[in-house]
């Protein structure tokens, strides 16, 4: 019995800080020293936007500071290297609007759509099965981006082309998309159409704690709702 506790609390030491490396940007205050995934992104996100990062290795070394109190800087923070909400958030907002500055994947007004209850249906399952459990605004951002999708014109002509693009979608793949949706679904998928979009232009997204792909990281992050990042 003793051996199994000592077990246990051996392993809280353990994966406490494996979660925290995980963390998403924005998440925890970033500063000189600290490693991570978040670390990873604020480095792609600085060099997305024009600032000369280095190496992108996810360790928070003189250069990343010296980057950061640049960005600071130049946008009216506190220049302290020191990457809190405050800074975190300008990041964050620039990397977003220079996505919107491409016409090509900036989302246009939804009321020029016209979609079949087919789509409609098809929408709500992916809703369903990508993010029941996440809040209302949550199934509305997961829409929202199928949507900026089709009108990007890059991944597909119509709403199943898009849901469809092999490995898209995680609940296409695993076979939750043809769970029956549920009204919460329907409706978040109404207002997506209607014009809400959370995400702020994203077109892509995905759980900062089970994604395996390491290429979807390198996306410049631009806002987090629930359990989900977006990305463009």
């Amino acid at each position: 019995m003793l051996t199994v506790l000592a077990m246990f609390v051996l392993s809280l030491f353990v994966i406490v800080p494996l979660n925290k490396a995980e963390a998403a940007f924005g998440d925890r205050t970033l500063r000189q020293g600290m490693k991570g995934e978040d670390v990873k992104q604020l480095q792609r996100n600085l060099g997305y936007l024009g600032y000369s990062v280095g190496k992108i290795d996810g360790i928070f070394g003189s250069k990343t500071l010296n980057t950061v109190k640049e960005f600071q800087w130049k946008n009216g923070l506190k220049a302290d290297g020191i990457v809190g909400k405050q800074t975190s958030q300008a990041i964050i907002r620039q990397a977003g609007g220079v996505q919107n500055e491409r016409p090509r994947t900036e989302p246009v007004s939804r009321g020029n759509l016209n979609l079949s209850r087919k789509d409609l249906y098809d929408l709500a399952r992916v809703v369903h099965g990508e993010a029941r459990g996440e809040s209302f605004e949550g199934q509305v951002a997961v829409a929202a981006v199928v949507l900026n999708r089709l009108y990007s014109g890059d991944f597909g002509r119509n709403v199943q082309e898009v849901i469809f693009q092999p490995w898209a979608f995680t609940a296409v793949h695993d076979g939750q998309f043809y769970l029956e949706p549920n009204s919460s679904a329907y409706s978040a998928v109404d207002a997506a159409v209607k014009g809400w979009d959370p995400t702020g232009g994203a077109i892509y997204y995905w759980n900062p704690v089970t994604a395996t792909s390491k290429w979807i990281w390198s996306r410049p992050i631009i806002n987090k709702i629930g359990r989900h990042v977006f990305a463009v």
